[in-house]
């Protein structure tokens, strides 16, 4: 069925249509696309590794507001997970998806952590975790300080059996002073870890505190540290995920990368072309956007496995202008549109997040997820999908 547009000429909503919202109040119908049927992989996906980020559930009675500790549905949550790795995906979690530095508390991080470590165990699911110093009450941190900090979450997760992506850390940010200030930190780091890491590069797009991280807000200068760190630690560094939302940044490091090291594309805007590659060189994924659309994504890594990248272009091609529109400015607030695509789907009964991060975007902002969701057939269940959403927009006072 072609997605089309139409203005609603009488009060009655179609079962078989959305009801859309423009900025303007402007109130339009969307047909119903198909849902593709896209299949499980019954094997290992191969060409690339992927990672989908996942968000957390919170309980809908919860005290989900600002400022309160994080009240995890852990059934949902979990279920997600295996919602991932049912499709052949691996899980990163307990990373900014999860609202690491916006609403998930280390209590919550930590349980989280342990929860899907045990979970992954279960069904062999690949799984990395989120290691940070955000436990850390302090502001301001010395140099030392934050390595221990790093340190203690490291050796948490490893001993929950989980591998570690070390993130970006904004009391590193604020209190290093030169490019040597983080080769000093990522070598003691590293140095404690038990088996290889994933680096993460956050842009400011994401998080604003890390300006400037590896010492310049340059990229290109930046890279050198980045490379600094990967070429003195080789046998302590798995790959290195980049979230600069700039292709040119990260194909550039990517050529200049040790054979052992992999990228890992975080570039939630540029990610079709980044993973299809060059020809010389590509890029795996451990993105955001996989979580709202481990289906597609699942289809289009089988497709590079049986060589058909033409088919992969084709599934995978049409899910970009969505995941760009999840993460629009102010990009750190793209988790809302995860959780809305999450709820629309039936994976939770609410639309509701810790922190109160589902009131961060706009009614037509969460209307245009719904159009180009319907578009690329990420919707899984779309009369669901629009049941919800139709209600939602009521509940708000818009009628056709």
């Amino acid at each position: 069925m072609t997605a089309a547009e139409t203005p609603f000429a009488t009060t009655r909503i179609p079962s078989n249509a959305f009801r859309l919202l423009s900025p303007d109040g402007t109130v339009t119908a969307l047909a119903l696309a198909e849902h593709p049927q896209h299949t499980r992989p019954t094997t290992p996906l191969r060409s690339r590794v992927a990672y989908a980020a996942a968000h957390v559930i919170p309980r809908a009675a919860a005290e989900n507001t600002p400022g309160s500790p994080a009240d995890i549905d852990w059934d949902a949550t979990l279920a997600y997970r295996h919602h991932v790795w049912s499709w052949g995906l691996g899980v990163a979690d307990a990373m900014d998806t999860a609202q690491r530095n916006m609403g998930l508390d280390t209590r919550a991080t930590r349980e989280l952590i342990t929860r899907s470590a045990a979970e992954a165990r279960s069904v062999g699911g690949a799984l990395v975790v989120g290691v940070n110093t955000d436990h850390s009450e302090e502001d301001q941190l010395s140099l030392a300080q934050v390595i221990d900090a790093y340190v203690e979450q490291l050796e948490f997760a490893e001993d929950a059996g989980a591998d570690v992506v070390l993130m970006a850390s904004r009391h590193l940010a604020r209190a290093a002073t030169s490019p040597s200030d983080y080769t000093r930190v990522y070598a003691a780091v590293l140095e404690r870890a038990s088996k290889p890491v994933i680096l993460h590069w956050l842009g400011e797009a994401f998080d604003p505190q890390l300006s400037g991280y590896f010492g310049s807000r340059d990229w290109r200068v930046a890279k050198d540290t980045v490379l600094q760190i990967i070429s003195t630690n080789p046998d302590r560094v798995a790959g290195i995920k980049m979230s600069l939302l700039d292709p040119e940044s990260e194909i550039s490091v990517r050529s200049l990368l040790p054979n052992e090291s992999r990228m890992f594309t975080g570039d939630d805007f540029n990610y079709v072309s980044l993973i299809a590659g060059d020809g010389a060189a590509h890029s795996d994924a451990l993105l955001g956007a996989f979580t709202a659309i481990a289906p597609q994504a699942s289809a289009a890594i089988q497709a590079l496995d049986r060589n058909e990248p033409g088919s992969y272009t084709s599934i995978l091609g049409p899910t970009e202008p969505l995941s760009r529109q999840i993460f629009a400015a102010p990009t750190f607030y793209y988790k809302t549109g995860i959780a809305f695509l999450s709820w629309l789907n039936g994976h939770q009964d609410s639309f509701s997040m810790i922190g109160g991060l589902h009131s961060a975007r706009s009614l037509p902002h969460l209307s245009e997820i719904v159009r180009l969701a319907n578009e690329c057939g990420a919707l899984e269940r779309p009369e669901l999908a629009a049941e919800r959403w139709n209600a939602l927009l009521g509940l708000n006072g818009v009628t056709p």
